[in-house]
């Protein structure tokens, strides 16, 4: 009887809002990321923009910035603790600079596989994580799909960690992911995400490191002929809401905000999968040439950092034992929502597909 008066007053309420909103109360949150309107990160947060105008009737909506116009990753978490932007979805490999426990999943080889990490993601830890940065002005909302990061070069192959010697790898701004390049043998170079494009056409860099929609979207394949399927690391992206705004949302504008969020989530995993596949196929019908290295030797020249947590970074590392417990399936994590599709999800499509530039 609790639980069903607790849903109609919800209900009362959200009728009450919309009603509202047909005299003109809109209440709009601005959305900024990096990547641009072809990547299906821009087609995922358009979505999730639909999905929650359609839950607000209205009431609330997003006003979305792709293609870094508000700048960087950095610069967009630091406008949220100042209170001069909403929402953000940036790296989990960024987010350490400012939320130190999110250092873990800029770690090699952290995960055994996709399944591993969406039972961390979706389970207590994941959502311990994303609550940390409160402290910090910073909530996180939920986790996205971006597959592993693989390295790819200008002019020259890679099968060995040996291979990496000498040459520099543009990386983001984050200890573990520098740390990781440099004890594979490459020089780290972190160089903002908008600057790189450039830095690799004037051989600033020998190669970068990114997931595969990234590396075929942001158009580095037309530089960079070996892409490098080594998997070296997993780190997911996150949805951020500034806590200022978040204590300004209504109760049932926050419940619509997650529940848009959480659709959004499964909505990116479909289309990523897709993405890989036909951004691997197109970059090798453009003349790269892809490498299955020895991921073993890989794995195997990064365990020293992890002897490095155990002895220097107690905290860290004991996440990281948090997160190998969880690599046998559980019950208690189910992962089934994640697969299914929204019966709304047609009307969404059709409304970002009308949307788009």
């Amino acid at each position: 009887m609790v639980a069903r008066a607790r849903k109609c007053g919800a209900l009362l309420l959200s009728l009450f809002l919309a009603g509202c909103n047909q005299g003109g109360t809109v209440r709009v949150l601005k959305l900024a990321y990096v990547l641009d309107t072809r990547h299906p990160v821009h087609q995922a947060m358009a979505y999730l923009g639909s999905r929650l105008e359609a839950l607000s009737h209205g009431a609330l909506r997003l006003d979305i910035f792709p293609a870094g116009q508000l700048g960087g990753e950095r610069e967009y978490l630091e406008s949220l603790q100042v209170r001069s932007l909403d929402l953000a979805k940036v790296s989990s490999s960024v987010l350490e600079n400012f939320v130190p426990s999110r250092a873990v999943f800029s770690l090699p080889y952290l995960f055994v596989d996709e399944k591993h990490k969406w039972r961390v993601l979706v389970g207590p830890l994941g959502r311990r994580l994303l609550l940390e940065g409160e402290r910090y002005w910073l909530r996180g909302l939920c986790y996205y799909e971006t597959g592993s990061r693989n390295f790819y070069l200008v002019n020259r192959p890679v099968l060995r960690p040996e291979d990496l010697h000498g040459l520099k790898i543009r990386v983001m701004q984050s200890y573990w992911s520098i740390r990781t390049v440099n004890t594979l043998g490459g020089s780290a170079t972190p160089i903002a995400f908008g600057e790189l494009y450039t830095a690799l056409q004037q051989g600033v860099v020998d190669g970068a490191e990114n997931n595969i929609p990234t590396f075929y979207e942001s158009r580095h394949f037309e530089m960079c002929k070996y892409l490098i399927l080594d998997g070296h690391s997993s780190p997911p992206d996150a949805l951020v809401i500034s806590t200022h705004t978040w204590d300004r949302l209504q109760p049932i504008e926050r419940r619509w905000l997650e529940q848009a969020a959480e659709e959004s989530v499964a909505y990116k995993r479909r289309l990523w999968a897709t993405a890989v596949e036909q951004d691997l196929a197109a970059v090798r019908r453009a003349g790269v040439q892809v490498i299955v290295p020895d991921v073993e030797s890989f794995r195997q020249r990064v365990q020293v950092l992890y002897e490095e947590l155990r002895h220097s970074h107690h905290d860290l590392y004991r996440l990281v034992e948090e997160i190998r417990s969880a690599a046998a399936p559980e019950e208690s994590h189910p992962l089934a929502y994640l697969e299914q599709r929204h019966p709304d999800e047609d009307t969404a499509q059709k409304a970002v597909a009308e949307a788009a530039p």
